[in-house]
This record gives C-alpha cells, sequence and structure tokens, in this order.
C-alpha cells in the first residue's frame, strides 16, 4: 500500500497510477485529517466485488467454509478433462 498527499499525486499521477495497475498496489490520497481517497487497479476492485458477492449471504458463506476446510484436510479429488472432437 501506499500513501501520498494530493500534491505529490498530481505531479506524478502517471508514475502512480502505473504502480497501481502493474503491481496490484492499493494507493491511499491523504486529503486532510481523517479524509482521503483510495485508488486501485480495476483487477482488483473487480476481485473484492466477486468476493463480497459470494459473502453476501450465509449459505453462500458456509458453503466456501466448508470447501476450505476439505482442502486444508486433503479431501479433495480431481477429475481429467474430457477432450470434444
Amino acid at each position: 500500500m501506499q500513501i501520498t498527499t494530493v500534491s505529490d499525486f498530481r505531479k506524478d499521477m502517471k508514475v502512480y497510477l502505473d504502480r497501481v495497475a502493474k503491481n496490484f498496489e492499493t494507493l491511499i490520497i491523504n486529503r486532510g485529517k481523517d479524509s482521503g481517497i483510495v485508488v486501485m487497479s480495476l483487477e482488483e476492485y473487480n476481485s473484492l466485488m466477486a468476493t463480497n458477492h459470494e459473502l453476501s449471504s450465509r449459505k453462500n458463506e458456509l458453503r466456501l467454509d466448508s470447501a476450505i476446510e476439505k482442502l486444508k484436510k486433503g479431501e479433495t479429488f480431481s477429475n481429467d478433462l474430457i477432450e470434444v472432437k
């Protein structure tokens, strides 16, 4: 995570935005006491929205927790893909 001021961001906007896009970094632009702006890549934003959606219902949350537990316990399986000609 990077933190900068509005003035510094304005001076080097391209550099800051390139870092955010290339390194998946989050940038906080400080605007004074307890005020700021967060800049993140579109890919990171979409990932957060997908996670938020998947955790939006208790049923989905329990299903994901169950899958994570099975993965940790090694209770997984794999299948070969069927090639369609």
